[in-house]
């Protein structure tokens, strides 16, 4: 620790703060450049994120291998919609159309067909098979706008009579992959003006906002530069998603951080008369908290590297890297900032030297009042309702998100793909497909035909390939491809399939891919939460030495999150309409409010644990929350902001997890940490240091209660 407090004075220092401040500037100049590629790499293809013994991602891999294979195509499927029927100028406008598409989409694959028309008579599909990289990033815009520019000249689905939609999974995934586009630059936007906002109520002044931006924008860009890196060299998987949720949580934590050490800073400066000397103690005692509250959040993301998902593993080292790099610039550049600008950076509240920064004022001095009165019924009072929230959980239904219900909005394409379900309720968005040894052929296509739940009989819903040794099968679906009756068709499937001596069959496709996420997101929950929770654990033992405390913090933040996640998924449910959650999102939300919430324990606690030394456990907890409730609050109030970002993003999961994270960092940082712990703490008094010396021997200042409960 010496070690580490010798460095930390570097950039304190009257030449110290000049070399950081020089090295920071070397690093934005490298590191900018290289950020800004990081998008370009990102993958959100099932072969990048799903685990390689997985039967959907066994068969990418193979197709992708084998000679003779068939290309991985994705439709498009465009529907003619004439409402008073199906007429001879339609046909021939379909049949123009088709020769069009395939001629000139880019990218086509094999045959550009007609499907039968529509049992109602009133509608005509087309399907423009598209070929897609099964590795790498790939670029829908130049096939879908040549299929629009023959459907929709103009721009226009309305043409007379007929109305043209164009719908399928290569329309989804468009949707999808827009909605992508332009990620990174719109959050950094959206949570820079979120924390300027709120910096600036924090502290009313109209510059000392802008050192801890310019430290978060200098610590993203750095991340992002190493992750680009890793994805470059070390196989590291980035999704869209894992990208997205970086730069939230860089600006979130890291201005945290920076409200933590500003609030420290400004409280020395009364105390000291040179800004430096100031800035010395304010870092050496405000670094144990920031520094395992990083090291708690880095731990508990890095957890994921257990996850069966790549996408899992790689969000777990983007956001352990996050972290670093805000923990990194909050510690050295911006203390550098701060002690290079004069003291009156905090105008219009200058902190004058010698005067008192310890005034049992405001809010937060009577709620440490209240605390004081009666803890037992605040502790008690609080916990309940936390237990009333948490019933939403019967809300909570995880799973894959149906497609028309995965955009936060109702993009063309879903409509598309609703009109073209209501036409051809028998044409299911996505095939299965099926591998098997060669010599089981005839067994394997036999239960194929004879599945309720295929359309192996309808013109081009089967299809065989002999591939050598093995015979690749593509079967339309009855249903569409993200509803439970398709699910439990796979399901079976794979059941009859393994009954089948030798055939080594596997089952894959969209559906399969859906089945095969929920087993690794059920994994994932059983590994990953309980080694999360040790991590935790053993953190506040070592930084509180104690064990009945960490129980106790450990025990609050778990109440928190099945709180947060009950209110999240009722409002999910009865509010945003969206009552399925992403497959993930129970642990994201998780590890994200467990690893936070532990956070703000650590905020609060070691400064208890400073103030008990001096004047005892119960003053100690009073003194600590109200010096450190305003900090919590607006740390709080700043980290919530940010992850509301996510909520503007046109995905559900993006509005799922941003809205659960913002609501759940509020509560824990208006009820759970500054009035529950602090009050349950009291209730207990020194006992909550066993089996440390701090609970066997009070100080002389510490008064005894009579009733336990009431103070």
């Amino acid at each position: 620790m010496g070690t580490l407090q010798s460095l930390l004075r570097i950039p304190s220092g009257r030449r110290g703060k000049w070399v950081v401040l020089a090295v920071w500037l070397i690093i934005g100049l490298f590191a900018f450049g290289t950020a800004s590629k990081l998008y370009n790499v990102e993958q959100n293809n099932a072969d990048a994120y799903l685990p390689h013994s997985a039967q959907s991602t066994q068969i990418i891999d193979y197709l992708e291998h084998a000679p003779g294979a068939p290309p991985n195509t994705d439709a498009a499927t465009v529907l003619y919609l004439d409402s008073a029927g199906i007429s001879a100028a339609d046909r021939a406008r379909v049949q123009s159309d088709i020769a069009a598409y395939q001629s000139t989409v880019p990218g086509v694959s094999g045959t550009v067909r007609e499907l039968a028309p529509s049992s109602d008579g009133q509608a005509l599909a087309v399907a423009v098979p598209v070929h897609i990289p099964v590795s790498g990033n790939f670029d829908f815009d130049p096939a879908m706008n040549a299929i629009k520019a023959v459907a929709e000249p103009g721009g226009n689905i309305d043409q007379g009579s007929l109305k043209v939609y164009i719908a399928g999974g290569f329309a989804l995934d468009d949707a999808a992959n827009g909605a992508f586009n332009g990620l990174d630059s719109k959050l950094l936007f959206f949570a820079g003006a979120v924390v300027i906002i709120i910096l600036l109520i924090t502290y009313r002044s109209p510059i000392l906002w802008l050192f801890p931006l310019l430290s978060g924008v200098f610590a993203l860009q750095l991340a992002q530069a190493i992750m680009y890196q890793l994805v470059e060299h070390a196989n590291v998987v980035v999704s869209g998603q894992s990208g997205g949720i970086l730069t939230v949580l860089v600006f979130g934590v890291g201005t945290d951080y920076a409200l933590l050490l500003v609030a420290r800073y400004r409280e020395e400066l009364h105390n000291y008369e040179d800004k430096h000397e100031a800035m010395r103690v304010a870092l050496g005692r405000s670094s144990p908290a920031v520094i395992a509250s990083a090291l708690t959040v880095m731990l508990a993301t890095l957890g994921l590297l257990v996850s069966q998902l790549a996408s899992n593993v790689g969000l777990g080292k983007i956001g352990a890297i996050g972290v670093a790099c805000s923990l990194l610039a909050m510690t050295t550049l911006l203390p550098a900032l701060l002690v290079i600008a004069p003291r009156g950076v905090f105008w219009p509240t200058v902190p004058r030297y010698g005067a008192d920064s310890h005034e049992r004022v405001g809010v937060w001095g009577r709620v440490s009042a209240l605390v004081g009165r009666a803890p037992r019924r605040v502790w008690t009072a609080t916990a309940l309702l936390l237990v009333v929230l948490s019933f939403g959980l019967l809300d909570l239904h995880s799973g894959e998100i149906p497609t028309a219900q995965s955009f936060s909005g109702t993009p063309a394409a879903v409509t598309a793909q609703q009109q073209l379900e209501q036409h051809y309720p028998d044409n299911g968005t996505e095939p299965v497909q099926v591998l098997a040894s060669a010599s089981t052929e005839s067994q394997v296509s036999s239960i194929l035909h004879s599945e309720s739940g295929l359309a192996a009989g309808t013109t081009g819903g089967y299809v065989a390939v002999p591939l050598g040794d093995r015979v690749y099968f593509q079967v339309s679906m009855s249903e569409a491809a993200d509803t439970p009756a398709a699910s439990a068709t796979v399901s079976r499937l794979r059941t009859e399939l393994a009954a089948v001596p030798a055939a080594d069959a596997l089952v894959g496709g969209t559906t399969a891919i859906d089945i095969d996420d929920e087993a690794s997101a059920a994994h994932d929950r059983d590994w990953v939460i309980p080694i999360v929770l040790a991590i935790s654990f053993v953190i506040l033992t070592i930084l509180l030495r104690a064990l009945l405390a960490p129980l106790l913090l450990l025990g609050s933040v778990i109440l928190s999150y099945l709180a947060a996640l009950g209110v999240a998924a009722f409002v999910s449910d009865e509010v945003f309409n969206r009552p399925t959650e992403d497959n993930s999102y129970p642990l994201f939300v998780f590890i994200f409010l467990v690893a936070l919430g532990i956070d703000y324990n650590i905020f609060l606690m070691t400064r208890v644990r400073e103030e008990t030394q001096r004047i005892g456990t119960r003053p100690g907890i009073l003194r600590g929350l109200t010096v450190t409730g305003g900090v919590i609050t607006s740390a709080g109030f700043v980290l919530a902001a940010t992850f509301a970002v996510l909520t503007t993003l046109p995905l559900t999961q993006f509005l799922q997890i941003g809205f659960a994270v913002a609501f759940g960092v509020l509560l824990d940082t208006l009820l759970v940490r500054t009035v529950l712990v602090p009050a349950l703490c009291y209730d207990v008094g020194r006992h909550i240091w066993w089996p440390s010396r701090l609970s066997r021997d009070p100080l002389p200042t510490e008064p005894e209660p009579v009733a336990v409960g009431e103070g």
